[in-house]
């Protein structure tokens, strides 16, 4: 399981600019399309799930449901956070890699 390089992934884009958290934030940015990939944790709500996963495939923005809120908030130094959206395409590339991968 790449769980641990996944989270490390994270870490790196919070740590270089690449990354938005938190829902209004990441819907805020999706919807000016600007992120690469939208990473939804396995324990947010059906709503929050329902909400992203349409407005992501609505403007062809890969999703994934990853981690949980905790572990999610801890590995980018904040809150627990239900959905994260990685800004840089090559950082999206590796996560949704090692995201397969773990498939």
């Amino acid at each position: 399981m790449n769980e641990k390089k996944i989270y490390s992934w994270l870490g790196l884009a919070r740590r270089s600019g690449n990354l938005v958290s938190g829902d209004d934030t990441t819907l805020r940015e999706v919807k000016k399309k600007r992120v690469s990939l939208v990473i939804i944790a396995s324990d947010a709500s059906k709503n929050t799930k329902k909400l992203f996963s349409d407005k992501c495939s609505f403007r062809s923005i890969e999703f994934y449901e990853f981690g949980e809120k905790n572990k999610i908030g801890s590995s980018i130094g904040k809150s627990p956070r239900a959905v994260l959206g990685i800004m840089d395409k090559n950082i999206a590339i590796e996560i949704k890699k090692l995201l397969t991968e773990s498939e």
